[in-house]
């Protein structure tokens, strides 16, 4: 059965500063007939790393504009997707159509269309918790991991800070999305604040963004919690890539007490970046956090 969903019309994502990118299209992936999802694909399309992006809650692609032009500086490959409910894919409007599985088979489902190998993972919030349950399958085609302000839903509280932010959520069912993005980031120009907005033209288009909260798997009974436990022992015993970190330490949910835990669980996962200023959407300081990964990862 076809999924009733919602598609951002194009002119809403024309002139977004710093976004030269050109959309590329999916419209039949496996299960997901009828949905078109959306990523952005530059570099060289054989012979070079691939710099996996996956954005979180409520953001899109253009979460990661300043560190796309660093990978490809370097020679890289950067594919960065939109996952349905948000950017330019196509956004259910049924809130119950959101469900972990129904993202992470996704993914899976995407990424074995696009057929890499030697791929960074590069996460950040549900890029994360969605992200970091991938690689476990296709442990010969992740070859490094650049990590950030997220972890595993292994069924344990997030905190007061991630409880407070659910509650608001779940009572406030319109909430502006580009004022959140300034709020959680205050260099946002008036420009960035309304690209993040683009993706929303009205209420009817939110449901992602209103649902992906409730879906943490912050208590043992929910779904994904077996999925992400498996990955926790995947990277802890089995990873054998390359890693770095980066934390935005003015993060209230997912700063540094949620990454010291996530980087005590990863294989030789080295001291991480601090970004002092930098808060739970870090990439927002991106460029000197990937040039520093490529240093770490001998690509540049």
């Amino acid at each position: 059965m076809t999924l009733e969903a919602k598609r951002t019309p194009d002119d809403r994502f024309d002139g977004l500063p710093d976004w030269p990118y050109a959309p590329h299209y999916v419209e039949d992936l496996a299960g997901y007939e009828g949905l078109r999802l959306h990523y952005v694909d530059e570099g060289p399309r054989s012979g070079a790393p691939v710099f996996l992006c996956l954005h979180g809650e409520p953001s899109w692609a253009y979460l990661y504009r300043k560190m796309i032009p660093v990978f490809l500086e370097a020679g890289a490959r950067v594919i960065a997707p939109d996952f349905f409910g948000f950017g330019r894919s196509d956004k259910p409007v049924d809130n119950a159509a959101y469900t972990f599985d129904f993202h992470r088979n996704a993914l899976k489902a995407f990424f074995e269309r696009m057929d890499v190998q030697d791929v960074c993972l590069v996460c950040q919030d549900w890029g994360g918790l969605l992200g970091l349950t991938i690689p476990m399958d296709y442990p010969d085609r992740f070859t490094r991991l650049l990590v950030m302000n997220t972890g595993l839903g292994i069924g344990q509280p997030a905190g007061p800070g991630f409880d407070a932010w659910r509650d608001y959520v779940a009572n406030t069912p319109n909430f502006d999305i580009g004022a959140l993005m300034k709020r959680a980031t205050s260099i946002l120009t008036d420009a960035e604040v309304e690209a993040y907005n683009a993706p929303f033209p009205d209420n009817s288009y939110k449901a992602g963004a209103r649902t992906f909260p409730s879906l943490v798997p912050t208590d043992p009974a929910m779904d994904g919690v077996d999925t992400s436990k498996r990955a926790a022992t995947f990277w802890n015993t089995q990873w054998s890539g390359d890693s770095f970190m980066a934390i935005g330490m003015q993060d209230p949910v997912l700063g540094p007490p949620a990454m010291t835990a996530l980087s005590k669980l990863i294989r030789n996962c080295p001291p991480p970046m601090e970004i002092a200023d930098g808060g739970h959407f870090v990439q927002e300081w991106g460029e000197p956090i990937a040039r520093a990964a490529l240093k770490r990862f001998a690509l540049a």
